[in-house]
């Protein structure tokens, strides 16, 4: 399975992974940074635990505004995803602002105790709701004041409205930091989608010309067979027909879309004109030239197919002379390779040959070939071809290809 596939197969709440890293990671760092500057206060260990209380309350609101924004716009526009996010932290932001003023208030009476000396050497020491000040000479003034929930009672409203508007901001900005990641992550999956859908596209293409070789090779073998069967040679007409079977058994079992060792597509070839041997047995000589050293090179299998029954056929077919067909490869500069197929009459009377093929058959030889190394390496490969002194030549250049 894909990984886009994948990812949109896993429903409503895909993305959990990603919500549950970014709200974790947001409010770690709210936490850190409000310690930070807290543990320089007098109450340091009142304030660890007032704003881990106020972390932990926003990570499981903000968790909860993923899955408002997950249930009313799942797959929805941008604009949808942030108005739901919008109207989802409003009441978180009013609950985070109730919660920490009721912290506040319920906060120790008895807590730690802070003292504060002014210039006239006057000491204010405060605890809790009792606050003591002494003065040097010894006097001393204790005062009660009266609970936090007096004091602010009335003005409850008004500090949940502020606690509200500090709280939605910072709500609104892991929203908008969340949807800049979805999107992102949207377009993500959209590019991992057409870069499949392309590769699939690529795929189908190499094995639709690939699939062309077979019967175009076919359709050049019957001739062949039945020249042979009208003609009363029935003996070599039953050897091509093992002949063939041995080749397409090969052929038939290898990847239409994969690559094989140039040693292979030569090996390939060899069967295939051991076929024609059997039709041409005085009149065909094979001349294969290929070093060492590129014999593991990369080549799209039966690339060579076309030309070789190209050259059988407008070459051997043609003249009654003994006709020499070489395959030659050799490394060119730039980390290429070049592959050619010569035919070349080396005697007798040659009939009227055409300089560029314009036979009657499938019509496929040279175009299937083209358009091959173009599906396969695109502007990296060429295939250039033309009417040398006594024959044809097609030489095919492409990357050199190794395997690891």
């Amino acid at each position: 399975m894909s990984v886009a596939s994948s990812f949109s197969s896993q429903g409503r709440f895909a993305d959990w992974r990603l919500a549950t890293q970014s709200i974790i990671g947001f409010w770690s760092f709210y936490l850190v940074t409000v310690l930070l500057r807290g543990l320089v206060g007098p109450e340091a260990a009142s304030a660890i635990s007032f704003r881990a209380f106020n972390a932990a309350l926003g990570l499981v609101l903000t968790f909860l505004i993923y899955i408002a924004i997950r249930m009313f716009a799942r797959e929805g526009s941008i604009r949808r995803m942030a108005i739901v996010a919008a109207i989802a932290a409003l009441p978180a932001a009013v609950l985070m602002a109730t919660a920490s003023l009721r912290m506040s208030t319920w906060a120790n009476p008895m807590g730690e105790t802070s003292k504060i000396m002014t210039q006239e050497g006057v000491a204010i020491v405060q605890r809790g709701n009792n606050v003591r000040i002494v003065k040097g000479d010894g006097d001393e003034l204790e005062v009660n004041l009266p609970p936090m929930e007096e004091i602010i009672g009335d003005k409850m409203p008004r500090l949940i409205a502020d606690g509200t508007a500090t709280w939605y901001f910072l709500l609104a900005a892991w929203c908008a930091f969340f949807i800049a990641m979805t999107q992102q992550h949207r377009t993500r999956i959209t590019e991992l989608r057409l870069a499949e859908a392309e590769t699939a596209a690529h795929a189908a293409q190499v094995r639709a010309l690939r699939y062309q070789v077979n019967p175009h090779f076919l359709f050049n073998t019957l001739n062949s067979l039945s020249s042979l069967v009208m003609s009363g040679r029935s003996d070599r007409a039953e050897n091509m027909l093992m002949a063939l079977s041995t080749f397409f058994r090969t052929s038939l079992s290898i990847d239409p879309s994969a690559d094989v060792s140039l040693a292979e597509e030569i090996g390939l070839q060899k069967l295939y004109l051991d076929i024609e041997k059997v039709r041409f047995p005085d009149r065909l000589e094979v001349d294969i030239d290929i070093p060492e050293e590129l014999e593991q090179a990369r080549v799209p299998a039966l690339i060579l197919q076309p030309l070789i029954e190209n050259a059988i056929k407008y070459g051997v077919s043609q003249t009654t002379a003994r006709v020499k067909l070489s395959v030659r490869a050799r490394a060119l500069d730039g980390g290429r390779m070049q592959l050619d197929v010569i035919n070349r009459a080396v005697g007798g009377t040659t009939r009227k040959v055409p300089p560029i093929p314009t036979h009657t058959g499938t019509g496929l030889g040279l175009s299937n070939v083209s358009q091959r190394l173009e599906a396969h390496f695109g502007k990296r490969a060429d295939c250039r071809f033309g009417p040398i002194e006594g024959g044809y030549e097609v030489s095919l250049a492409m990357p050199l290809e190794e395997d690891d």
